[in-house]
């Protein structure tokens, strides 16, 4: 039985799309009182990495009919992912010094931001879960860690126990198929609802919440990977959620370290928020983190030893190309057949790079740690050898919070309470066992 016409949705094509959500993007964020204000300039260069995606894609069907010309323009395209990725690289550290932030509301009521964010999010859920018999869409960027195969192969397990005739005749790949795409837009979903409670406990600003999340599902890139690029989006869901709980450092480095086990990137933000974190619950945050880190990366392990697949772990992942700068590049990137000699300086500014922001500005509040964050996850772009540029949704959302951010000036760690350290109470435990037994309260004498 064919399926119906009314469910036969399609989004545009890329370059359809790419122009359609600019223009409604303009329409309902751009501040037209004044043309010339940062919000505006923000809102355009938000899309400055689409023309770079659109040359890749041109390129990639020029070298599937063997035209001579694709490799130039695919040189050409990952230059361009790079330049903006230079932009916004330059403009998140330029954040630290924009302290006052003058609030700007969407030109659509809250109701009619919420009834968008809806759709988009339903219209792009449904084309996840159609087959294409496109190549090009099922293509995937980078190679996926091991822990994210995993979780799909778990995934597609649970769902073929289900007792229902449709699983019974689905085949291996049909269930990965389900599998991967309803974790990627779960992830997208964790995404849109970190930045809204966000917008609305840290911004306290429920609007921009709401436009942080509408404009999430609304920049081409989203669509561009929708319910395909699960490595992409799954590690960005925890770092956003670990933004949420930045005022509790415990579960800030449970959800940190479980996205830097599950995808190896998220380990350069470790000494930023250690920072920020110096004094006032860095080693609660730490602690947390490398718990989480090795759980996750142990567990993977074990079960990829018990399938007969021994050699996981940090130093394997540490051994793939892309993350090598000192080896040649092999992958497909703007480093493919380079020389080490010119990538090891550029992932050389990136370590003094993390190391200046580890200690400076001291200290830290909110605005600084999202800025940041986002200036090291797109400085990985730039000496990553597996198609580098091409990860924004690894720092979309930290954009989109500093594009909307207010000012977060007294957004600071908690305090650190007297006594309230590990150290210190494992001191006083010790202390405890040391301690003289006090004589007992002479009896009352019975009348």
């Amino acid at each position: 039985m064919e399926p119906s016409i009314f469910v036969d949705f399609h989004l545009p094509n890329a370059p359809t799309w790419f122009y359609f959500s600019l223009l409604l993007a303009v329409s309902l964020f751009a501040r037209f009182a004044r043309p010339l204000s940062l919000r505006n300039l923000d809102l355009l260069t938000l899309f400055l990495f689409g023309p770079g995606f659109l040359i890749l894609q041109e390129a990639h069907a020029r070298a599937g009919r063997g035209d001579p010309g694709a490799g130039r323009q695919l040189v050409l395209g990952y230059a361009w992912l790079l330049a903006a990725s230079a932009y916004w690289f330059a403009r998140s550290v330029l954040d630290l010094a924009l302290v006052r932030r003058p609030a700007a509301g969407p030109n659509l009521t809250t109701a009619g931001m919420v009834c968008l964010g809806l759709a988009l999010f339903v219209g792009q859920a449904s084309v996840a879960v159609r087959r294409t018999a496109d190549p090009a869409e099922g293509a995937r960027v980078g190679a996926r860690p091991a822990p994210l195969e995993k979780v799909q192969d778990t995934a597609a397990a649970v769902v073929s126990r289900a007792p229902t005739e449709a699983v019974a005749r689905a085949t291996g790949d049909d269930l990965r198929f389900w599998g991967e795409r309803t974790l990627c837009m779960v992830c997208h979903a964790a995404v849109v609802v970190g930045l809204l409670m966000i917008g609305v406990r840290h911004f306290q600003d429920r609007v921009a919440g709401i436009g942080m999340g509408t404009l999430y599902l609304l920049v081409p890139y989203t669509a561009f990977d929708v319910g395909r690029q699960l490595h992409h989006v799954w590690p960005t869901a925890f770092t956003v959620w670990a933004v949420y709980f930045y005022r509790r450092p415990g579960a800030a480095g449970w959800l940190l370290g479980l996205a830097a086990g599950t995808s190896l990137f998220p380990l350069v933000l470790f000494p930023l928020w250690v920072g920020f974190y110096a004094r006032r619950g860095a080693g609660r945050f730490a602690g947390s983190f490398v718990s989480a880190l090795v759980a996750s990366v142990l567990a993977t392990a074990a079960v990829l030893w018990w399938d007969g697949r021994p050699g996981f772990g940090l130093s394997a992942a540490l051994n793939l190309p892309g993350w090598q700068p000192w080896g040649v590049a092999t992958a497909e990137s703007l480093w493919t057949g380079v020389r080490a000699a010119y990538r090891l300086p550029v992932f050389v500014l990136f370590v003094a790079f993390l190391a200046g922001v580890t200690v400076w500005p001291s200290p830290k509040n909110l605005s600084h740690l999202i800025a940041l964050s986002a200036a090291l996850l797109v400085g990985v772009q730039f000496w990553h050898a597996d198609r580098g540029g091409m990860y924004v949704l690894w720092y979309l959302p930290l954009l989109l919070l500093v594009v909307f951010r207010p000012n977060l000036a007294a957004a600071e760690p908690p305090a650190a309470e007297p006594g309230g350290g590990v150290m210190a109470k494992l001191a006083v435990v010790v202390l405890r066992q040391f301690r003289p037994a006090r004589p007992d309260p002479p009896k009352e004498l019975a009348v």
